[in-house]
């Protein structure tokens, strides 16, 4: 007994230490790439100036006069991210309450297997379908010259975050202990009110935690937004070509060199910065709501 109760004991240990050390892992690889970036981004940063890099209006980094003001990449970003929550997030939430509460047995299974595999289509695939029904589309609808616009690159955007909320949501949702719904029924609410009103906001930071999941992809996503876009250094305009920060790096850093390379890094330090300000404005308000529930 002895022997069998030091061997279990042996065994929890190595797999708590394999545990840390995978933890270890992957916070040392968060902090090695926000070195990186830091110390790759903050240089051009110096030379161009803060104030010129991310309010400047004109981009124009090949010129004999290069210019590298970001505003119109930074502000195409925000409204692109906003645009495709505001259509993603209330489509992802309803489909998520939908396959978590109200869908049968079967049609679950048929939705979960579509999203699925929406999940796992390739960023390229949504860009070329895009590009080929998309972007025709909304160049005969508007009578546009080309339907390469913020537009599309919204519409592919609020596709692309769709499983991702509705995945993590329907988690989120299927976690609720039952007692709370019946608790609810038996004090004579109908099933909607119950959905909405016990199982969404107990829910809430799952559900929280997937518009965290999609704003980082439509900040993310380059390849498909590139196709759709028409990557074109303009102020955003709901009609114009546009381009966003991802595809500013992604279209340039191939025969960038010099201060140009380094810009391209400021960019990225940038988005990354965006990604932890999302993060940590949510942490303060759950928490902030969670104490005022209290």
């Amino acid at each position: 007994m002895k022997k069998a109760k030091r061997s279990r004991q042996a065994l929890e240990t190595a797999v708590h230490g394999v545990f840390l050390l995978l933890g270890l892992i992957t916070v040392g690889c968060v902090l090695a790439i926000t070195v990186y970036l830091v110390l790759s981004g903050i240089p051009a940063i110096r030379e161009i100036g803060l104030w010129n890099f991310l309010f400047g209006k004109e981009w124009a980094s090949t010129a004999a006069d290069p210019k590298f003001g970001i505003l119109p990449f930074l502000l195409t970003s925000v409204y692109g991210t906003a645009g495709a929550i505001l259509l993603g997030v209330p489509v992802g939430f309803l489909t998520a309450v939908y396959l978590a509460k109200a869908a049968p047995p079967r049609l679950r299974a048929a939705l979960s297997g579509a999203v699925s595999l929406l999940a796992g289509i390739p960023s390229v695939v949504y860009g070329l379908v895009g590009m080929m029904v998309l972007v025709p589309g909304i160049r005969k609808l508007f009578g546009l010259p080309d339907g390469a616009s913020l537009l599309a690159g919204i519409l592919v955007l609020a596709a692309m975050i769709l499983p991702s909320i509705i995945k993590v949501s329907v988690t989120a949702l299927e976690a609720v202990p039952p007692e709370y719904e019946d608790a609810s029924l038996a004090l004579g609410a109908t099933k909607e009110e119950t959905w909405f009103r016990v199982s969404v906001p107990a829910a809430r930071s799952g559900i929280a935690a997937a518009v965290v999941l999609g704003v980082g992809r439509a900040l993310g996503e380059a390849m498909a937004v590139i196709m759709v876009s028409g990557n074109a250094p303009n102020m955003p305009s709901l009609f114009e070509s546009v381009r966003f920060l991802t595809t500013a790096v992604a279209s340039e850093m191939s025969y960038s060199s010099g201060l140009q390379r380094q810009a391209l890094f400021s960019i990225a330090l940038v988005l990354y910065l965006f990604i932890l300000l999302i993060n940590a404005a949510l942490n303060y308000f759950l928490k902030r709501d969670k104490e005022g529930g209290k």
